[in-house]
């Protein structure tokens, strides 16, 4: 008899969420930018098709500094990469990454330190959080992953949540497979390397900020180790390339293959796996660490209470439990549609997962997306909260 419920209560979930973005204005897509060539011939070419836009966005992005911190935003940034040494790291995990940066520059003509700040956002969190301790709380992103079963291959999605002043630089970066490269599908917006992706070796990343974790200003930010992560030609080494680097910020790293979804918990000293049901079959995150214990001295409090169940919920734990509510239980059939219903739930009103784009607040459900493995894989996007907008799917050109 529960079980039955259970499958009317999905029904009626599907059926409401599938009217919700249905109804009204046909959908926008989110542009697909292709690059090819070597690394710095791919981000010079991103920076020449997106030049306009990068140039918006930067500006924007500036602002946003400024509103932040009242400060000039060329000094903070000044102060910000002087005070650390991401480069170091950059050039010795991700070298194709700087070339990358380096064409990216010249193609859209900002300055390379510019190019360079605006992969920078998580990191430039934490750089706050050193100069607040504490005062800065940016809790975005809801993930899911789903191991292949035999009726469905794996899954891993992700309402990717940023600043509002990206909205309208939604785009898909397609780089076409070369000697160095794998073909891979980036959403990411105009000037950035890429929030989530997928190859076709099948291997696929989504992510989740972990503010509360020790960061390293000496580490590799969170956009490189992402693309060195699909910059792998299996996901054996993906995973080895999340053990062995050394990492600049907090951060959750689920990573999919075609057997199996992993999640790490990264912090600036150690990496911890953490699945949250016992056969390891389903994986859901939020922002706030659960099996990584190297907090910041300022969070430790915090992290305590949250172990211990005694803090009040947060957004990222409302979160959290709306994604366990629907996922957990082990009679749940984790279809598509049911992952793309959950990326699109409010179930808590005021931490809801799925966040449509306002202009009165700082951030947004910028993108959903949602990745297929097997045997023929797959990339599905939202131009937008997927609550007001489709998944569009993009398949690879070349499948190994």
């Amino acid at each position: 008899m529960k079980k039955i419920t259970f499958l009317l209560l999905l029904c009626c979930v599907l059926a409401t969420s599938t009217a919700t973005y249905a109804a009204g204005k046909p959908q926008k897509k989110v542009p697909v930018v292709s690059l090819s060539g070597n690394a710095y011939q791919r981000g010079f070419q991103h920076g020449v098709q997106l030049r306009t836009a990068i140039a918006e966005v930067y500006k924007k992005w500036k602002a946003s500094i400024n509103k932040d911190t009242g400060k000039d935003p060329d000094a903070v940034i000044a102060d910000f990469l002087g005070s650390s040494d991401y480069k170091s790291a950059i050039g010795k995990y991700t070298p194709a990454l700087w070339q990358e940066i380096q064409g990216m520059a010249a193609g859209s003509g900002q300055t390379e330190d510019d190019v360079l700040a605006f992969q920078l956002i998580d990191e430039y969190w934490g750089y706050l959080d050193r100069l607040r301790n504490g005062s800065v709380a940016k809790e975005h992103c809801s993930a899911i992953g789903v191991a292949a079963t035999k009726g469905y291959p794996t899954f891993i999605a992700q309402n990717i949540d940023i600043d509002s002043f990206m909205h309208g630089y939604q785009v898909l970066l397609h780089i076409v497979a070369s000697e160095d490269v794998p073909e891979q599908y980036i959403m990411s917006c105009a000037g950035f390397l890429g929030f989530a992706g997928m190859n076709n070796d099948g291997v696929g990343v989504v992510i989740n900020a972990l503010t509360d974790l020790n960061s390293e200003p000496e580490g590799l930010p969170v956009a490189f180790v992402t693309r060195g992560i699909l910059n792998q030609s299996s996901g054996e080494k993906a995973l080895n390339f999340v053990n062995n680097v050394k990492h600049a910020t907090g951060q959750n790293y689920l990573v999919g293959t075609n057997n199996e979804v992993v999640s790490l918990e990264a912090s600036a000293k150690t990496i911890v796996p953490f699945y949250p049901v016992d056969n390891k079959q389903v994986v859901y995150h939020t922002n706030h660490a659960l099996a990584n214990h190297d907090v910041k001295p300022w969070k430790q409090e915090y992290h305590a209470r949250i172990l211990a169940g005694t803090t009040p919920h947060s957004g990222s734990q409302k979160r959290f439990n709306a994604l366990e509510t629907r996922l957990a239980n082990p009679e749940t059939i984790h279809s598509p549609e049911l992952i793309q219903a959950t990326l699109r739930s409010k179930d808590d009103p005021q931490s809801p997962v799925c966040v449509a784009f306002n202009k009165k607040t700082t951030s947004f459900t910028f993108s959903s997306v949602l990745f297929t493995f097997g045997r023929k894989p797959s990339v599905q996007v939202t131009y937008g909260s997927p609550d007001k907008a489709d998944y569009h799917e993009y398949f690879f050109e070349q499948i190994l």
